[in-house]
């Protein structure tokens, strides 16, 4: 389905643009047919850039995006179009997707003036009630109503609606239920495991932990735009072999432990760059050595379908 290969995004930062950032470095998975992919990190990893990459909008810096054995970089005009009807992304706030002087169902009337415009009313209203009663609503009670009049579930729930019109192959679900209440996360997540079970592919974009586990297969963990660790969801919670995937689950709130453990466990680590190993100035391990400052370990596969960038299993 998609691929990404060796995939490195550069801004130009500074004074003119005298100094790079590199936000996402070298980065390569695949998501299969009908599979969830979580892509986890903290705040700044490079999640959202991977996922505006994929949607093209903003371009590569190095690499390859393969979306069915078609680059993604090389596509324009009617087969960007084309492309765009197959994958959508849906983001972190809802409201910031809607103008708020017209009505919510305007994202609609878009998507009709773009990509159907030759389509009759009633079989446009068949579809769209459709697409509504999809995810979830009672076309009724949310069409024709302002962005305030609604809920962010309600919202969000319309641009994964939009997206079923186009009957997408791929989303990107950007931080989707990060800005919504507890009752309504759920709601979100099952929708997306049910359209899991239609044959979608979905890249899960989250920094919580709990979120990834519930919804995915497979799991890739990204830090400061490097993949430090990926593999089948079981066997990346059950059995975490990078120091930061065990920081983040030793981050997730226990009922078994002490906050305030947790808290220890985390203070003093630092943020410096380094030529080698992006985790080394916080690793806490005691095996770290000159090799791990001085060389970026590759992945490598740990176990069966288990990868890990750690110079412990190189």
């Amino acid at each position: 389905m998609l691929n990404l290969d060796s995939v490195s995004k550069v801004y130009r930062v500074g004074t003119f643009g005298g100094r790079e950032l590199r936000a996402v470095c070298n980065v390569s998975f695949d998501i299969r047919d009908g599979e969830v992919v979580s892509l986890i990190g903290e705040s700044g990893s490079g999640k959202s850039t991977i996922g505006k990459m994929i949607l093209r909008l903003t371009p590569t810096s190095s690499g390859a995006i393969v979306f069915n054995g078609v680059d993604v970089s090389t596509l324009k005009g009617r087969a960007l179009k084309e492309y765009h009807r197959s994958v959508q992304g849906v983001f972190q706030d809802p409201f910031s997707s809607y103008n708020p002087i017209f009505k919510a169902d305007r994202v609609f009337r878009i998507i009709r003036e773009e990509f159907f415009p030759r389509i009759t009313g009633p079989e446009w209203n068949d579809r769209l009630e459709r697409s509504l009663r999809a995810v979830g609503l009672n076309p009724p009670d949310v069409r024709d109503k302002f962005p305030h009049q609604l809920s962010g579930g309600q919202l969000q729930r319309f641009l994964i609606a939009r997206a079923l019109l186009l009957d997408i192959q791929f989303l990107v679900a950007d931080e989707i239920i990060s800005m919504l209440d507890a009752s309504t996360r759920i709601d979100v997540l099952n929708l997306l495991a049910d359209l899991k079970s239609r044959g979608l592919s979905v890249l899960f974009i989250t920094h919580d932990l709990s979120l990834g586990y519930y919804i995915s297969e497979r799991a890739v963990i990204l830090y400061r735009g490097c993949v430090v660790e990926m593999g089948t969801t079981d066997k990346i919670y059950h059995n975490p072999l990078h120091p930061y995937t065990t920081m983040l689950m030793a981050s997730v709130p226990r009922l078994d432990k002490k906050w305030e453990e947790v808290e220890v466990a985390l203070r003093g680590q630092q943020l410096e760059t380094t030529e080698g190993c992006v985790y080394y100035e916080r690793c806490p391990l005691p095996g770290k050595n000159k090799d791990c400052e001085m060389h970026r370990p590759a992945l490598v596969e740990a176990e069966d379908d288990h990868l890990v960038a750690c110079a412990r299993y190189a």
